[in-house]
């Protein structure tokens, strides 16, 4: 019994301490400002990997390309030329941005980002090719060993892209081989004096997108401070990471807003992943910064 019990204890460690293998699966190039830090910190201080795979070719963001015109030196709010333009642009800055996070691949499946919607159908029954999407994703987790997959967590009220993007992981992971499965969790930010906590269990018509009822949410809290007179933050890289995507405005008026990054524990997964979450999110809380006096 006691060398069951060292055994489970020294096992409990070492996923702590292994580099942690994670995949981040969006519709845009920008969605992955919601869990910005969390890659930071595990890309930089845990010595880990993240991978990221682009759904859309987000041409559908030209609406908010007011101030990038001049920047770019092209009239981007013009539906002809920004569907022309910012998929190149768009894919240049999602490159920026995850040299900031440390992403170390890029998976951009060019997908039609067509417009704005909350209907996931839009983009699964006429503008995506799905069959494709979930052989590419099928591919890309059968390639690598993944130990985590993040995507944004499908509330009712968020974009159907989101929505869409985050189910055909599920489903994708469901149907791997059982010794190949990621754990996947929905990420979604908030800020502290935010009081519209969100409190999601699934989407009513989707079974696949239930959160286990057993695991808490994680939380990583990008306002912890640190560095010399705690005047840092992990807010700061959040902002670096904004602003790289510079043709999309509304991104910018992002910036400080959201103090926490969270995520939820999707049904799909094994209950013994929980455990394995804990000791990531236990990992995050650690600031690794010697305090320095001058």
């Amino acid at each position: 019994m006691k060398r069951l019990f060292f055994l489970l204890i020294f096992f409990i460690a070492g996923l702590a301490a292994r580099s942690q293998e994670v995949l981040v699966v969006i519709a845009h190039p920008d969605d992955e400002n919601a869990c910005a830090a969390t890659l930071y910190k595990i890309t930089h201080e845990l010595k880990g990997h993240a991978d990221v795979v682009v759904i859309t070719n987000g041409e559908g963001g030209y609406k908010y390309s007011t101030l990038a015109e001049a920047y770019y030196q092209l009239p981007l709010t013009d539906e002809k030329t920004g569907r022309k333009f910012l998929p190149e642009i768009r894919m240049k800055e999602m490159k920026n941005a995850g040299k900031i996070l440390g992403i170390r691949d890029y998976f951009f499946l060019g997908q039609w980002d067509k417009k704005y919607t909350t209907d996931e159908r839009d983009p699964l029954d006429s503008a995506w090719n799905v069959p494709l999407v979930k052989s590419k994703l099928t591919e890309i987790a059968m390639k690598k060993k993944y130990d985590f997959v993040f995507c944004m967590l499908p509330v009712p009220g968020t974009h159907g892209h989101h929505k869409a993007a985050s189910m055909l992981i599920l489903e994708t992971v469901k149907q791997l081989p059982e010794d190949h499965r990621p754990v996947v969790l929905g990420f979604n930010n908030a800020g502290k004096a935010d009081s519209s906590h969100i409190e999601f269990t699934r989407l009513k018509e989707y079974e696949i997108t239930a959160i286990n009822k057993n695991a808490p949410v994680f939380v990583f809290d990008r306002s912890v401070k640190f560095g010399y007179n705690n005047a840092l933050t992990y807010e700061v890289v959040v902002n670096w990471e904004i602003a790289e995507h510079k043709s999309q405005g509304t991104m910018q008026m992002d910036i400080g807003k959201n103090d926490l990054e969270k995520f939820w524990y999707f049904d799909i997964n094994n209950e013994t992943g929980i455990e394995k979450t804990r000791q990531l999110f236990e990992s995050l809380k650690k600031i690794p910064y010697p305090v320095k006096s001058y």
